[in-house]
């Protein structure tokens, strides 16, 4: 697949994108239908149609490209694809539930093991991300498409994180504290990729944790941005794993973090 289809492809999903946000905010408003999975998480009725909308764009777009969402895989069945999407229609489905504004709607191509196009909404914000391989990662926002290189928007000389939780694990403050990280923020959702390739903060690490949809869009955008991803024993973090399960992840906005 070429530069130019993996383009056509990313940029025919905005809309799409768009679209299952804006009917992930209207099913709020009405009042949300939830319940309780077997592996106690929730789901809500703005999951499910936020993933009818991803879907059956994707099965238009690339109608031999196998689909893996969260809301439908078969965890008992093990990946064997090398090539396929990865679908998390609303990832921090607990802070959509309560009203917070930071759940994303994300869609991934993996491409022979690597997140290739990505895309990020983030409804609430008014924010999409998009991506389509190397040094082709953007930010649409109030009407204007910005490319995204990472370029540090903080104050030099400090090095700001996200974090998976407020209450970070010692294990993690080591990591923080190893990196010089001088301040950290709590984010429950795919949007702490974005402010990385953004370059609105710095660093993120996390241990072991979740599934291959949670990350896959996100770590297409900030990749493609330029962000420095691995495992937190600086290996490569590569998808198609038979389990989906996720590795440790560290992301660095670049090489150089303070400046």
């Amino acid at each position: 697949m070429n530069n130019s289809e993996l383009k056509n492809i990313a940029e025919n999903l905005i809309e799409t994108t768009e679209l299952a946000g804006n009917k992930s905010m209207e099913l709020y408003k009405k009042g949300l239908k939830k319940i309780i999975k077997p592996d106690n998480s929730p789901v809500t009725n703005g999951d499910l149609e936020v993933n009818k909308i991803l879907t059956e764009k994707i099965k238009e777009l690339t109608p031999n490209i196998p689909i893996i969402s969260e809301e439908t895989v078969d965890l008992k069945k093990k990946n064997t694809l090398n090539t396929f999407w990865l679908i998390d229609p609303i990832d921090g489905t607990k802070e959509y539930i309560v009203g917070q504004d930071e759940y994303t709607v994300n869609s991934a191509l993996i491409v022979n093991y690597i997140p290739t196009i990505g895309l990020v909404g983030a409804p609430k914000k008014n924010r999409l991300f998009y991506s389509y391989g190397k040094n082709n990662s953007y930010l649409i926002e109030n009407g204007k498409t910005i490319k995204l290189d990472c370029k540090k928007k903080t104050t030099k000389g400090k090095i700001t994180a996200v974090t998976g939780s407020s209450k970070p694990s010692s294990m993690i403050l080591d990591v923080l504290n190893k990196h010089k990280v001088t301040s950290y923020t709590p984010m429950h959702s795919s949007y702490k990729f974005c402010v990385i390739a953004t370059g609105e903060f710095d660093f993120y690490a996390a241990k072991e944790r979740a599934y291959e949809w949670d990350y896959a869009a996100g770590h297409a955008v900030a990749e493609n941005a330029g962000a420095i991803i691995t495992t937190l024993e600086n290996k490569p973090f590569k998808y198609g794993k038979d389990d989906y399960k996720n590795l440790s992840l560290m992301i660095k906005r670049n090489k150089v973090l303070d400046a």
